[in-house]
């Protein structure tokens, strides 16, 4: 593994390949409270989104990818967070409609019991063959025993903004960047304070920002070295939000 953003022992981030640092904490014995994530994951790579100049009309975009760190199989990681997640714990996995079957698939055969389809409502669109696209899935889940949400008056679509941070140049600084606010919401319904939630795949932090927020430990990997810096500049107050 390569460096690791320290936080006072709470709030720990690796630059690292995710499969790499969850083996490490397999191995070690250690278990989380919590996980959620939004993993690197295929998308159609025809179209465009609902502005002109989004990711999907990028090279990179055009091939099926968003990242080029873009192959982690889900039946790779997801076993390993089924391993690392206590028993009673809730997990969230974020994914969009074309990896949706393969997702449900992975969770049933990790042994985790699939509970609901969370729906992340977006305010902008993205363009489509069929229909444009204005939701993302957040597949709620739980491994052994069934444990309320602490928040049972949450609904189970979640209208939040979905705003990207842009660098000098009008840029994001992350193209599937998730709302802090967003995950405040998981995380708040899925933990106490002092409780332990593992992001595999950080990008630029929202995660461990709102865990920040919400005085809940974390632990996490991004193989990503910009992103990873990205995400300990925001943890130490130097990033707008």
């Amino acid at each position: 593994m390569g460096g690791v953003y320290n936080q006072d022992n709470r709030i720990l981030v690796y630059h690292a390949d995710c499969l790499i640092m969850m083996d490490k904490m397999v191995q070690r014995g250690m278990q989380v409270d919590c996980i959620a994530t939004d993993s690197p994951y295929l998308m159609t790579s025809r179209g465009c989104n609902g502005t002109t100049g989004g990711m999907l009309k990028k090279k990179i975009g055009m091939s099926g990818k968003v990242f080029e760190h873009n192959a982690c199989d889900v039946t790779k990681w997801m076993p390993k967070c089924y391993d690392l997640l206590k028993n009673g714990g809730h997990a969230y996995f974020m994914t969009n409609d074309k990896n949706l079957t393969d997702f449900l698939i992975t969770i049933r055969n990790c042994g985790f019991n699939f509970i609901k389809d969370v729906i992340w409502h977006k305010d902008n669109k993205i363009m489509g063959q069929y229909y444009m696209t204005t939701k993302e899935h957040i597949l709620f889940c739980r491994k052994g025993k069934g444990i309320k949400i602490n928040n049972c008056g949450t609904p189970d679509v979640l209208d939040i903004p979905n705003r990207k941070h842009k660098d000098a140049n009008g840029e994001n600084y992350h193209d599937t960047e998730k709302p802090v606010e967003l995950m405040k919401i998981l995380i708040e319904n899925s933990t106490k304070e002092n409780e332990i939630v593992l992001d595999p795949f950080v990008g630029i932090g929202a995660t461990p920002k709102a865990c920040q927020l919400t005085h809940r430990r974390f632990v996490g990997a991004e193989i990503d070295e910009k992103y990873f810096n990205i995400t300990k500049d925001r943890l130490d107050g130097r990033f707008t939000e």
